[in-house]
């Protein structure tokens, strides 16, 4: 996984002007090139698996809608959280002015504390970007 180090620049934030490593990310994997990467060496087609992809796909974000949780074997926990501002008092909490946004959360699947998806994660800095 590649890295940059950048400087925080939110004035309101207590690490204001501390430096930090951030994710480097080169390109977005669309559902049709996963799909195709998946089916090699397999009988069914790309599209028809891309076509099973966006049917689950849209079962999970109703499922997440609805407020469940949702387990994904081998990939793990995806549920939904509420961004709100906090009140001090109970009967001055208004859902309009007091939400802020919504929130999607990935609990990485866990096997006897180990996380697959974490696991053999190397870390590189990023060459191609010049530092402040």
């Amino acid at each position: 996984m590649r890295y940059r180090i950048k400087k925080e620049t939110k004035p309101t934030l207590p690490t204001y002007g501390k430096y930090k490593a951030v994710a480097v990310h080169y390109q977005t994997i669309d559902s049709r090139q996963i799909a195709e990467e998946a089916t090699r060496g397999m009988t069914i087609s790309a599209g028809v698996l891309e076509g099973i992809m966006m049917n689950v796909a849209e079962v999970v974000r109703r499922h997440l809608k609805n407020g469940d949780k949702v387990r994904l074997k081998d990939i793990g926990l995806l549920k939904l959280e509420i961004e709100s501002e906090k009140v001090d008092n109970l009967k001055d909490f208004r859902a309009k002015k007091h939400i802020r946004g919504v929130r999607l959360h990935l609990i990485p699947e866990s096997y006897e504390g180990s996380q697959e998806l974490y696991k053999d994660i190397t870390f590189e800095k990023d060459r191609n970007y010049v530092e402040e």
